[in-house]
């Protein structure tokens, strides 16, 4: 009999991919500068909030006139596309409504090792009696394939800004995202993982060159290309699941059977009584094929 189980998962939403990068800022590349504390971490912060939230949450953010402490990092997405061409490995069309398994596809399939060994012990058992370990040949052989929905390919853009009161301090910071030749990075959340491709391009600008009452300020943005996914449809779908069936190694017909008043050998005893015997209309000079009727000549 062909089982299945169905497994649900964590989505993997715009969120995700959000806080993926967050964390890559502020924990992995972990920026640290020195300021007039010491060397001090750069605090991260992500733009999406309200300020109201943000005085609340983390007060050692601003000063008593609410300004911004520096130095600081921002993180803040600016845009996302679906590219139809950036469909990865997926190049087909995966109707969702066909089934559960609509918009699935299968990523693995193995060998159920015990079950198989079962089929294989009762066909050898049933060949030679009490001995269901011999050598034969097993053709149930049982599969276990697991499926998963299929990803939705998107690009999202980040902008990184960096803000500093001295030139030091921008020199401390901004050589960390330059983080290879490559500038290509895994980051990932919730078990999901995304490629991070840091551009080229380092905006620096400062306002030392004016003489006005501003506070003197460095600042740098760095843009951020994310390859992610997207699987489900959040609050406004169903969660995703994973599907993990195993395949049905025979198909078996059971006979049913019932019991009727048969004709036997022996007829009832007014079929004996020749002024009972009738006869069948559409025969006449033969004896009738009946078993409880006759007709003579």
């Amino acid at each position: 009999m062909q089982s299945e189980e169905i497994i649900q998962i964590v989505p993997s939403t715009l969120e995700t991919i959000d806080t993926a990068v967050f964390r890559f800022v502020d924990e992995r590349l972990n920026v640290h500068t020195t300021t007039n504390r010491g060397l001090t971490k750069v605090p991260v912060l992500w733009l999406g909030t309200e300020r109201a939230h943000q005085i609340k949450n983390n007060k050692d953010l601003r000063d008593k006139v609410g300004k911004l402490k520096l130095p600081l990092i921002t993180v803040s997405r600016s845009s996302v596309s679906r590219d139809d061409d950036f469909r990865g490995s997926y190049q087909s069309y995966y109707p969702p409504t066909k089934g559960p398994e609509g918009g699935r596809t299968a990523i693995t399939k193995i060998i159920k090792q015990e079950k198989t060994r079962n089929f294989a012990n009762a066909a050898e058992n049933k060949r030679n009696k009490g001995n269901e370990t011999g050598p034969a040949v097993n053709n149930k052989i049982v599969y276990e394939t697991i499926l998963v929905p299929k990803p939705t390919y998107i690009t999202c853009m980040f902008e990184i800004n960096i803000r500093t009161e001295y030139q030091q301090q921008m020199n401390d910071i901004l050589p960390v995202m330059i983080i290879d030749q490559k500038n290509v990075e895994i980051i990932g959340h919730d078990g999901y993982q995304y490629e991070l491709f840091v551009q080229a391009d380092y905006s620096i600008n400062n306002n030392i060159n004016t003489l006005g009452s501003d506070e003197r300020m460095f600042t740098a943005k760095v843009s951020f290309k994310v390859l992610g996914y997207l699987i489900g449809d959040g609050e406004n779908g169903s969660v995703p699941s994973i599907i993990r069936k195993q395949n049905a190694v025979s198909i078996t017909v059971s006979r049913e059977r019932i019991v009727t008043n048969l004709p036997s050998n022996n007829p009832p005893e007014d079929a004996l009584n020749t002024s009972t015997r009738l006869p069948i209309k559409g025969v006449t000079g033969k004896r009738s094929t009946s078993p409880w009727n006759s007709i003579e000549d």
